[in-house]
């Protein structure tokens, strides 16, 4: 009897949005404060920089305090003029932020194609100054590659005419301002911002500040298509506190800043449809030396590779082609994933490269 020749042939695997993972760091008002925020975002290991090793006399500067306002304790993040600076390596800027970072748990950081949502709490003191070069109290920063060293996107007051608040963002390796507004409605005022971003090349962002007396939005920004995914990067991470510019010293004073109720909500991995993308094959898997794709629908503009850190590693322009087929050559044995994005369509495979 003759056998029927073997067609490799793989079925697109949609990954829905899964609401599961979130975690919140709460002030208890316990005492041992760096031990609680440790236990939250990185345990056994160190997701604070704080500028203790200059100022020993000062003690912690994260502690927690009783706010009447609040209702509640809440964490207070202190910085000095002098002699606070970053860490005792960096000594035109102090920093006391806390972090996720590569020590932290797998559900804390920003992998390719997820969405997740941070939401906080925190107060500016009345009289609050701010640099005119920078003073950040929030980062998202991306880790790995060769851009990692620049904010991704920024939360940042700024000394001017008036003081504003300002939403920073960097595809690359430089700084655009997204969008501002007057610092003042911000001080001496408990807020809630709440941010919520997809991972991907084309992703989305959103971000909105509002009172938490009566829920009056002061700020608020959204961006359907906006890219925030960088080359090589491994995951991106969230930092709060307060990170400024002694350039000009003269304009800043010693301050408090209060924060409560850190959120890292992970939503999932993104999904719109899989209309159009059930009679897509991928064959062969394993692939050896080339893949073939076909019964592409033409909502597809274009395929991402990205390897088991989810490092993008292959970008591809599909063009309104139903099949093509892909040199797989030159990458390294082992697991892959490829997404498919559309206007309207996502979904994505893994796939097995074995040389």
């Amino acid at each position: 009897m003759t056998k029927a020749p073997f067609t490799y042939c793989v079925w697109l695997f949609l990954l829905p949005i899964i609401s599961n993972a979130q975690v919140t760091l709460t002030a208890n008002g316990q005492g041992n404060t760096y031990n609680l925020i440790t236990n939250v975002l990185a345990p056994g290991y160190n997701p604070i920089e704080t500028p203790d090793c200059n100022h020993t006399a000062f003690g912690d500067h994260i502690d927690e305090v009783w706010d009447s306002a609040y209702g509640g304790y809440v964490f207070r993040f202190h910085i000095h003029v002098s002699p606070d600076n970053d860490r005792c390596i960096n000594f035109d800027r102090q920093r006391n932020e806390i972090k996720t970072y590569d020590k932290s748990s797998s559900n804390l950081k920003g992998t390719l194609d997820e969405i997740v949502e941070y939401s906080w709490k925190f107060k500016l003191d009345s009289g609050f100054q701010s640099s005119p070069n920078f003073t950040h109290i929030h980062q998202l920063k991306s880790v790995g590659g060769s851009l990692e060293s620049m904010p991704m996107y920024t939360l940042t007051t700024r000394k001017s005419n008036p003081d504003r608040l300002e939403l920073r963002y960097a595809e690359t390796n430089s700084q655009i301002t997204l969008k501002h507004t007057p610092l003042s409605p911000f001080i001496d005022e408990w807020l809630y911002a709440h941010e919520k971003i997809h991972y991907s090349a084309q992703g989305s962002y959103e971000l909105e500040i509002k009172s938490l007396a009566d829920s009056t939005i002061l700020f608020s920004y959204s961006n359907d298509s906006i890219v925030n995914w960088r080359p090589n990067a491994d995951f991106v991470r969230p930092k709060w506190g307060i990170y400024r510019s002694l350039n000009n010293s003269q304009d800043l004073r010693d301050e408090e800043v209060l924060f409560n109720d850190f959120t890292v909500h992970e939503l999932g991995v993104f999904s719109i449809s899989q209309d159009g993308l059930q009679d897509l094959n991928i064959y062969p898997n394993p692939s050896l030396a080339r893949l073939i794709i076909s019964e592409i629908s033409k909502d597809v503009d274009f395929l991402n590779i990205a390897n088991e850190n989810g490092q993008i590693v292959r970008t591809i322009n599909v063009d309104n082609q139903e099949t093509i087929m892909i040199d797989t050559s030159s990458l390294p044995s082992g697991v892959y994933t490829i997404s498919f994005h559309g206007s309207s369509t996502y979904g994505s495979k893994k796939i097995i490269i074995s040389h």
